[in-house]
């Protein structure tokens, strides 16, 4: 990052959730974040749904001095980033979401060996949201493709909501085709809430035989590869804009 004098502030923006663990799992994340940041450099945790403060409000707030960059915390590109978020953020730059990116990969790789995932014995399913946003599915299949190369056995991408494949069908389908061979289900999730213990219920119901925590994990310390990825996203941001001492309010270069 060059040529910044003013305040800066990363606003990293959650969906939100109304789930307790859920929350602090994703306050966790902005904490860790915030350890990891230097030079002054502030760190605002705000949310597009469901939880406050609403990342509109937040944004209004900052002093006239602050420059500010706006961080998705959501794993694809879909409606919150491409509408919601830049319509809040009005004019300031909003970084890409976290996905798909390689350190998710590494991340949802560790969680498989965790949940013990042996090549050639276990059939795979990643279970994400799903979005109506094309390219946010995409962005799914991006990282499925990148996983099953990682894992060195087919994934299949499938979804809870708006997409196709649903996760039930994709269990059922795997179990069927191959009924000596496990269905392993891999949480792309960030947080505890409600589409995890959906994504559980119907991985289950369909016959896998587990599913994995999400990548913020449940309880303990935050994963470093989200930690990273935010910070990542952020400094890239920063750098592309080249931002100069500007206003919150005002474009710090376009088109970020």
């Amino acid at each position: 990052m060059t040529g910044n004098t003013s305040p800066l502030t990363l606003v990293a923006v959650s969906h939100g959730t109304a789930d307790p663990v859920g929350q602090a799992r994703i306050s966790a994340l902005a904490l860790a974040v915030r350890q990891q940041t230097e030079g002054g450099i502030e760190v605002l945790l705000t949310h597009v749904d469901v939880q406050t403060p609403q990342v509109g409000e937040v944004l209004a707030g900052l002093p006239a001095d602050r420059s500010a960059v706006v961080v998705p915390v959501l794993l694809s590109g879909g409606y919150h980033v491409k509408v919601d978020l830049r319509r809040a953020a009005r004019g300031i730059p909003v970084a890409p979401a976290l996905g798909p990116d390689e350190l998710l990969v590494d991340l949802l790789a560790r969680r498989a060996v965790d949940a013990g995932f042996v090549r050639g014995h276990h059939q795979v399913v990643l279970g994400a949201a799903g979005s109506t946003d094309a390219g946010a599915v995409a962005d799914c299949r991006a990282v499925a493709y990148r996983l099953a190369e990682r894992l060195g056995t087919p994934v299949a991408a499938a979804y809870l909501s708006a997409a196709q494949p649903r996760v039930a069908a994709a269990v059922g389908d795997l179990c069927s085709r191959d009924p000596r061979r496990p269905v392993l289900v891999l949480s792309y999730l960030l947080a505890p809430g409600y589409f995890q213990s959906l994504l559980v219920s119907e991985a289950a119901a369909a016959g896998a035989e587990a599913t994995t925590i999400p990548l913020l994990g449940q309880t303990g310390g935050v994963p470093e590869e989200l930690v990273d990825l935010v910070l990542r996203r952020f400094r890239d941001t920063v750098d592309a804009c080249s931002i100069p001492g500007t206003t919150a309010r005002r474009p710090i270069a376009s088109p970020c």
